[in-house]
Parts: structure tokens; sequence; C-alpha cells
């Protein structure tokens, strides 16, 4: 084996594969190199039936730290002539017992894996040769192969972590005994491997499928090829063996099943009806549909539709539940919201079999619409008996393999998922014509909207377009030629993110540069992805900023102007919530003019501190205004000054008859270095009959500060666009000034400090639209490409709705996901259940009503390790909500179902038609039918 050696670890690999210097240890960065080339020959050779091993996260990170650094990367600043430069202690041996029941420690293939480990991330998984590795070095354990397998009809390569695990029932004596295959296994593997735990020939055995201790079909499975992912088995459920007695009978050929009972399944022939599944024949194994009455009891997905007593269920139907096959709560949650849309309801209720697509490659040849709709059609047919939707499950896992297995998923992605499919499944466009975009140009945006969505329709035409799907304009601007692009794409659903996700409030002091009046600091929220004009907007609303006037941000570090945000379209991110930010007000016509900046020091000891440009002793936050002289002096300088200081003026005569008497500000001062008591001979010194012609002692400096030069009344001030001046506060000066309102200057914003919330200021459903709606900038990954300046671009983007559904569904964006963390908000966002108008926000001013009625939610509770999915949903005829909680399904008022768990709404049009000046649907859209 050839490893890409770039650090000498091959030759040392190689030595120690040999033994030769097996007893030699590896310093850490040899360690983690080593490492590095095994991952990377893996990732260039991975196939199915490849070999990996979970090892705890917790040994991992630990390996990690003593290596110098996590991953594959390797940190050149850990790296000193071959060994670590860190002092972590190297790991033990390797401990995943934290990922096996009970702690475990058993030999690999007889361990017990602990539940939901895919969920919390406990484990990662490497490479055969890096355990290999690993082990050699630290031993440890328990040893916890899988295998890479390939799923789905797209052959999507995952690792196994979770083999299929079977319960099987000996028919015989009711003894119990638990298998683990791959789901890539056959049948045939199945069987024999049965049979050789049993001790038993392959011809006398049979192994039926007993969900839920109920035998689902009239024949035991049959010895074949087939894999077990292709079956509907569920993980945990029970499967049944019957060994055939001597006379060459089975318990079920002979009447009887393995309980002792009479069997009462006969097969029945199909017939059809007009209530069939896509007009497709009627499934039966002459199960009694008795027991629906019953909320204890479940039907399977592969029991029949009694098509005889359908008209009747439908009309009394919607309230069966869906059996919970193993953290599918994501998926029942999903379906209940999907099965009690009425639209949908209604088309698969009927014939729909001259619209499946089976040759549509985008598709799923037809078989996703028809598991979808024979599920809907047994929900809404089985009273009040809980679905156990395996065959549906099957057909999901077998298309979509991101939700195989029997871990927590988000119900928002597989709605996306469903819609998607179905779509595609039920598209009339048998061929796609290939279709070139325009640009607007200018051109109106009806013009250009009828366009776009003829275009879409002539590709994408089918009930969930009726039904699901409108349009929005999209208008990116590009920030450097102005170019605008406006585009008028379709959407399924709307994703709104919550205003705390996208909002930051930031605290910024506003100082007057003419001296009218004393700073005010103001606490405004913007968009986190915001500009500074957005920011400047908010401030003048806080501030009352009058039509003439302007504001200029800028930064303060260190007492003085680190950076002046001059450019409205800078954006908000450069700004940290530790920094300090001011505003100086300024009237409009002033823009433009030379800056005067003012740095407050307290008084050096001697002058050689100011002429060297020693260590200043700078206070509090600096002053600036706009100086209307081309030819400036000294006294220019000082005129400035006296006029930004007057709102600071002291309101008594004598700071010795106040002195303890002024909210401690003045002997706040006498702790500071000031010498206020004896002005040193040397300052003095410097103070001759023209300086003191000056009422300030001001002192010309450059931007760094590095050195200064005394103002005097007749000294000459270079034209600069900036002049910078220190001011020293001398006792004079603090007699009559109080610098207090220049100290204390808040942060952008305090960490940990929250503020509650008014009544006036909760969530609702309309601020999620708002921000979403609310112009943003690209990030850096979703550059634009400018046709005019034919360059990526971080243009900004606006979004404004322009054609609405039927069906019109909000997810709220509750979770975030970052390179280190995850987070899920539990923010109440109240929303309306009747009469949301959404016509303000429409930008196609066609006349029509946007009036909608809430009719279903996903819900989902807890956080994002261990959270439950429930659905509300509202039976139209009945005006009733009612609560789908997998198999439960219970009543609830309408003042119930307003949560903060609710993650997905649906809501219906009730007011006016379909939008037919897009096209016309080619389904009828009634919504009273249900």
């Amino acid at each position: 084996m050839t490893i890409q050696d770039t650090s000498g670890s091959m030759m040392m690999m190689m030595m120690m594969d040999n033994g030769g210097m097996s007893c030699l240890p590896c310093t850490p960065i040899e360690e983690k190199q080593i490492v590095h080339d095994l991952n990377n020959q893996s990732e260039l050779d991975l196939k199915e039936g490849n070999l990996f091993y979970l090892i705890s996260t917790r040994w991992y990170k630990s390996w990690e730290r003593y290596v110098g650094g996590g991953g594959d990367q390797l940190d050149s600043h850990h790296i000193n002539n071959g060994v670590s430069g860190n002092t972590v202690e190297r790991p033990g041996p390797i401990d995943n017992s934290d990922l096996v029941e009970n702690g475990f420690g058993g030999e690999g293939g007889d361990v017990e894996l602990r539940k939901n480990l895919e969920e919390v991330q406990d484990y990662v998984l490497v490479p055969q040769q890096v355990w290999e590795k690993l082990f050699h070095w630290y031993k440890g354990g328990p040893a916890l192969p899988r295998k890479m397998i390939c799923e789905g009809i797209f052959s999507e390569k995952r690792v196994e972590v979770y083999p299929l695990s079977l319960k099987l029932i000996d028919s015989r004596d009711d003894s119990q005994l638990t298998l683990k295959l791959s789901k890539k296994a056959s049948i045939r593997e199945l069987y024999h491997k049965v049979c050789a735990l049993k001790g038993i020939e392959l011809e006398k055995a049979q192994i039926w499928d007993y969900f839920n201790k109920i035998k689902q079909s009239g024949s035991p499975l049959d010895v074949s090829d087939k894999t077990l992912e292709e079956t509907v088995l569920q993980m945990d459920q029970n499967i049944l063996l019957e060994v055939q007695v001597d006379d060459g009978c089975s318990p079920s050929q002979c009447g009887m099943d393995s309980t002792g009972n009479e069997l009462a399944l006969v097969p029945l022939e199909p017939s059809r009806s007009s209530l069939t599944i896509a007009g497709g024949p009627t499934l039966s194994n002459g199960h009694s549909t008795s027991y629906s009455a019953f909320s204890s009891s479940f039907v399977d997905m592969d029991d029949g539709y009694d098509s005889q007593n359908s008209a009747k269920k439908v009309e009394s139907g919607g309230l069966a539940g869906l059996q919970n096959l193993g953290n599918t709560c994501f998926m029942n949650s999903a379906i209940q919201c999907l099965v009690h849309t009425p639209l949908l309801a209604e088309y698969f209720l009927q014939d729909y079999n001259d619209e499946i697509n089976t040759d549509n490659p985008l598709g799923m040849h037809g078989e996703l619409a028809l598991a979808f709709g024979e599920l809907l059609r047994k929900l809404w047919s089985a009273g009040r008996t809980a679905v156990a939707p395996r065959a549906f499950k099957g057909k999901l896992a077998r298309f979509a393999p991101q939700f195989s297995g029997y871990n927590q998923h988000d119900s928002q992605e597989l709605l996306a998922f469903l819609l998607d499919g179905m779509h595609e499944d039920l598209n009339r466009v048998k061929r796609k014509p290939y279709i070139e975009m325009k640009d607007s140009d200018g051109r109106p945006d009806e013009e250009v909207a009828n366009e776009c969505w003829k275009n879409h329709k002539a590709r994408n035409d089918s009930l969930i377009v009726d039904t699901f799907q409108g349009q929005y304009k999209s208008t990116l601007v590009c920030p450097d030629c102005s170019k605008i692009s406006i585009t008028f794409d379709p959407f399924m659903y709307l994703t709104l993110p919550l205003p705390s996700t996208v909002t930051r409030t930031m605290t910024v002091t506003v100082f007057y540069a003419d001296g009218s009046s004393l700073p005010m600091p103001f606490t405004v929220t913007v968009m986190k992805h915001g500009f500074c004009k957005d920011l400047l907007a908010a401030l003048s609303t806080a501030c009352c900023l009058k039509s003439d006037e302007s504001l200029l941000l800028a930064e303060v570090y260190n007492h003085q102007i680190f950076k002046f945000f001059e450019n409205p379209a800078e954006v908000l991110n450069s700004i940290k919530d530790d920094e300090h930010i001011v505003a100086y007000r300024f009237d409009r016509k002033e823009a433009g003019k030379k800056k005067l900046e003012i740095v407050n020091q307290w008084p050096a000891k001697s002058a050689s501190d100011y002429l060297k440009g020693g260590e200043r002793k700078l206070f509090g936050a600096p002053l600036v205004t706009y100086l209307e002289e081309d030819q400036l002096n000294g006294a220019d300088i000082d005129a400035a000054v006296s006029r930004l200081l007057v709102p600071l003026r002291r309101t008594y005569s004598s700071a010795k008859a106040g002195r303890g008497k002024e909210n401690g500000y003045l002997s706040d001062a006498i702790d500071e270095p000031s010498n206020s008591s004896n002005q040193s001979i040397e300052s003095a010194e410097l103070e001759d009959e023209s300086s003191k012609e000056l009422s300030f002692q001001l002192y010309l400096t450059d931007s760094r500060i590095t050195s200064s030069k005394l103002l005097k009344k007749d000294s000459t001030i270079k034209p600069v666009s900036c002049i910078k001046v220190l001011l020293d506060w001398t006792d004079e000066v603090h007699e009559s000034y109080d610098p207090s309102y220049l100290k204390d200057l808040p942060v952008v914003h305090k960490t940990g400090f929250t503020v509650k919330k008014t009544r006036q200021e909760a969530i609702s459903l309309f601020s999620c639209l708002d921000a979403f709606l609310t112009e943003e900038p690209l990030g850096p990954e979703d550059m634009w490409y400018c046709p005019r300046c034919k360059e990526h671009r971080q243009a900004t983007k606006k979004l404004d709705l322009w054609m609405l559904p039927d069906i019109l569904v909000f997810h709220l964006k509750r979770f975030s996901y970052s390179r280190y963390m995850k987070n899920k908000l539990d923010t109440f966002v109240n929303f309306p259940i009747h009469d949301l108008d959404l016509s303000k926000y429409m930008t196609n001013k066609s006349g029509e009503s946007y009036v909608y009625e809430l009719y279903a939610i996903s819900n989902h509770y807890g956080g994002l390790g261990g959270g439950h999915y429930t659905a509300y949903a509202k039976l139209i005829d009945e005006n009733r909500w009612y609560h789908f909680d997998d198999s439960h399904v219970s009543s609830v008022s309408e003042a119930e179902i307003k949560t903060s768990a609710a993650y997905v709404l649906f809501y219906r049009r009730v007011k006016g038609e379909s939008n037919v000046e897009m096209g016309e649907p080619s389904q009828d859209h009634s919504c009273e039918r249900l």
C-alpha cells in the first residue's frame, strides 16, 4: 500500500508494520500524520463493504488534543522538531464504554450499542486502517465494526451504524431471540441464519412478517435474494418462525396459528371500484375491520382497503393516528398535516391514475405518489384505528436514504422532499422543454412575472404546483456598478427567520458636532446582516434627526477615533458587540469639510511627556466637529473646542464651593494622575504669553499621537482632511467643565444582558415575514455574478411576494447550525388562526384578496437531540381541531393550538379564487368539500 508521505511518516509506518520498531512509541505529531494519511487513503477508495469502526467522541477528542488539533488538518504551530508543542497528556486506552448499553465491553459483534447515538453524535467513524493503528498504539475497546452500504435507488454510501434488529418468535415454544442483520442482507441470508441458530433444515422453515404479532400476509417470506431493505420489515419488529411437522404441514397449513387459534386469513381476489387507489385494484387479505373502533388497535399498511365501506368512512374519517416505527414522529407529524390538506385529500381519494408520471427521470417512477395516496386513503378510512406506515417508510428510505434508519429527522425537510417528489411523480409534463431565461432588462414587472411563470409551468405542471407553489420577486443590486437584476422565482413554502435570529441590538452614543447638547446613548434594533445605512436610519429615528442633519459613525478605541464608517454600504458584521461606536450629529451642509478630532487627556507630569511623545493619560470619548475656514490657526481650533465644551459647562462659578457635591465627578478626577494641587514648573514654563491667550491648553498631534506640539494663537495649521489635537484637562478646565459625560462609553452590546420583552414587542408571524422580506447582503459563499462587472459580487438581495398559492406553508426557522454549535429557539410566535390577510405584502396589486385560515401545524417539542414531533389538524367539516401524537388522537380547543412548539404552519385560502392570470390549474380547487 502506497501512502503519500510529507513528513517521513511512511517509513515509520512500514517499520512498525514489519514489527521491527513496534516497541518504539510515535511522537504526537507522527501519530497525527499517520492518521491523516490513512484517512486520505480511505477517502480515495470508498466502496460498499468497507469496514469502519466507532470510537467514542470523548476519547477521540482527547487524542486530538494530545496530537495538537482537531480533524485531519495539521497545525504547524504544534510541530517542533517532530514533537508536539503542547503539553496535553497522552490519553489512556480506547474507551468505548459510553457507546454501549450498560458500559458493556464484550466482543464487537455481540455488543449492544446505546440507542440514538447518531442524534447526539457521541461517536466518530474511522476507517479500518485507522482503527487498527490506534488500537496498536492504545489497546482498549470494545471494537465496534460497521460496514459501508449503498442505500436507495441512487446507491448513496453510508456506514450502517445500526443493523436491522428483528425479534424472532419460535411458534413451537414461543421462545424469543434477537437477530441483527444488515438491511442489505437477503431474505435467503435471514433464513440461513435462523436455521443455523435453531438447527433446522431450510426446507422445513417458514418465516412470517409478524408485525404487531399479526401475520401481515397470506404467505411467509419467500426464500429469495430480495434484500431486507426492500421489504417492509422494521427495526425491532417481530418475525415468526414456523417449522413443518413430520406430516409435511406447517401450523398454518394445519389451520392453526402460533397461539393455537383457528386462522381466519383467506386470500381474496382483488376487486375494482371507483375509489380504488389511483384507479388500480383494491387488495385484501380477509382481515376483519370490526376492531377499528378501539383506539389501541393497529392497521398495517399492507392490510387491505375496504372499498365497500370507503365512502362512509371518508365522511367520518381523518381521525386515525400513525404508529411510531421508531423515531418516526417527525414523519407522522408531516404526514398528518398533508393528509388533512383538503385539496390533497380530495385529489388522492379520487382516481388519479392518469396523472402518474412513471417516465420522469427526476421523479420516483410514480411510486412515492402511489405510496402516499395509499397511506392517505388508509388514514381517511380507518376511523380511529392507528395505521402503521411501514410500506410508505420503505419507499421513503429507498428514494431518500437520508430518512432511512431510525434516527430523528426534521419534519420540514421531509415535507420539502415529499412535496417535491410527489410533484415530479404527478408532473403532467412528460417531456420538459429547454427554456433559456431572459433578463428583465427594465421591462414591466407584470410582463417578466408572467413570462417566468409561463416558463415554469411549461416544465412543471402538477397538483402540487397548482396547490402549493407561489411566486416571489427577487431583486439583486450590484454594490459596485449598481446593476439591478430582477427575477421571479417559484416557491413551495416560505422559510421565515425569527427576528431574534436575524436582528441585533446596537447601542450607539450620539454626540452633537455643534456642541448644542449633551451626548446621549441610543439602543436600536437592526438586521444582523444589514449595512451601516440601516444603523444610521434606525439612529435617525431614535434621536429625531432633522431633515437637514446627518450622522457620522465612528469606532472609538483607546479614547480616540479608530475608524470612521463613511461608506453607508459597509456591512454591520464588521462591528463587534464589545466595540464602542459613536455617531456625530452635524448639519448636512458641513459634509465634506475638514474634520477636527479632539482627544481628551489628563495633564502630563513634565514637558518631556509631550515633546517626546511619552505615554499619555487619555480618557473619555473624543469630540469631533467640522471646520469652515480653509486657512486655520490656533485661535480657530481654540474656538471650536470652546464651542464643543459648552454642554459640559458646570452650573456654578467655583469648583471649590461645590467640591464633593457634584455627584462625585470632581472627586473622581482628583484620583487621576493630574497633579492638580501643584502644576509642574516645566509645564508652566511652556505657557508663554501667546499660549495664554488661548482658552485651553491644546497640542497638535498626528494620527497615532507619536508626537505633539503646543498650539499658540497664531500657530498655522496645515490643510489636512482630519486635524487631531490633544486637550489638556487642567485644573482650570476641570473647574469649569464636567468630563464625566465623556466617560464610560457603552459597548455596542453587553453580552448576557437581556431586556424583557414588553407585550407590544412580542414576536408575531408578521414580524417574521418582515424579517424575511428585508433587504440583506448575500453571504460570502453566495456571491452573485454581475453580468456588467463580469465578476462575482456580494450583492444585496430583496424578496417581495408576487403570487400566493391556495395552500400557503410557513416554516419557522427555529433551528440554527454552525460548525461548532447547534441551537433551537423556543420563542413563542403569535400567529393568526383566522383572517390572515397578506394583501399589504403583495407587490402585485391585482386586486385579489389574500386572506388565509390556519388548518394544520407541525409541532416540535424539546431540544435537538431528544425532541418529539406532533401535529394539530382541523377537520374542516366538523370545524374542530385534533391533536395527532403518533397513534394517539385527541380533540383540542382552538385556544390550545398556539404554543411555542409551532414549527410549520399550514394555511388555506378562504377568500377569492386562484390566481388565474398566471395560468389555470388543471384540477378543481374548491376548499369547501372536506
